[in-house]
């Protein structure tokens, strides 16, 4: 492996991250380097307000292997993500959160589950409690454990955790997935996990180390009502035939033009 063609890429969606995008460079960055990895990091600053993109800027400087991408304006988690994932060149991907809620060293988990086969690998806080370091507040965890379960029932997703932002992909799944998706915000989480299922992939469900950061900007309210709506689009999605297999899935909606023909009704015979 090269950094033309590195091991893995770590992308970290950033938006207003100034008080810890820093040390969290450095500890994902002395990572890489007591583990020997072939890696290369991506920050997506999502039209930050603060120091955050002149911070990685610097870092650049330092760290040959980190790269900044910007966002054009504040666009959301999700579409930060897909940003990320879209433009990395490893043979591995994932993506954190620029708290570190999960070790960044929690990340081999995740490539030994690809490296048994899965195409997707999910960091979850509720397969092995004990395992969190500090937990969230009462009131988190219920809105949480709700959400989750209108999950199971609206998508049928058979995941324990499907909002952890600590998730690990083959390139060529994270290629086929990522094109496809369509959300840009909170609720993007399901929506990869459900195209990643409709198009047969394996995803494997690891349990790692969390605490929870009390400086989390997710409203349980707002976003909570907002994720909801992201849920019923990704059925109307799904339903509109956005998330099918295609050849080449250029353009997110299933495959090229040439597929999208073959979905077309077919010609009156005269």
């Amino acid at each position: 492996m090269t950094m033309d063609q590195p091991q893995y890429s770590i992308v970290i969606p950033a938006f207003n991250e100034q008080a810890r995008i820093g040390a969290t460079l450095e500890q994902v960055m002395e990572c890489i380097r007591a583990r020997a990895w072939t890696a290369e990091v991506l920050v997506v600053n999502d039209g930050s307000r603060d120091r955050t993109a002149a911070i990685v800027s610097a870092a650049a400087l330092k760290y040959p292997n980190l790269r900044l991408i910007e966002n054009s304006g504040n666009r959301g988690k999700g579409y930060s993500v897909r940003n990320g994932m879209l433009q990395a060149r490893g043979a591995i991907v994932m993506f954190t959160d620029a708290d570190l809620s999960a070790p960044i060293e929690e990340a081999e988990l995740l490539f030994a589950a690809i490296a048994n086969g899965a195409d997707v690998a999910i960091g979850s806080r509720w397969l092995d409690r004990s395992r969190q370091t500090l937990r969230q507040p009462m009131y988190r965890r219920f809105f949480g454990r709700c959400f989750n379960w209108l999950t199971r029932l609206i998508m049928n997703l058979p995941l324990a955790d499907t909002q952890c932002g600590f998730k690990a992909f083959r390139r060529e799944a994270a290629q086929t997935i990522f094109i496809r998706q369509r959300i840009e915000r909170w609720g993007f989480d399901p929506e990869i996990l459900y195209i990643a299922l409709r198009l047969g992939m394996r995803i494997d469900e690891v349990p790692v180390t969390w605490g929870h950061d009390e400086r989390s900007r997710i409203s349980y309210l707002k976003d909570g009502l907002k994720m909801m709506e992201d849920l019923l689009k990704v059925r109307f999605y799904s339903l509109a035939g956005y998330y099918r297999a295609g050849p080449c899935g250029e353009d997110g909606l299933g495959g090229c033009g040439d597929c999208r023909k073959s979905k077309a009704a077919p010609v009156a015979k005269t």
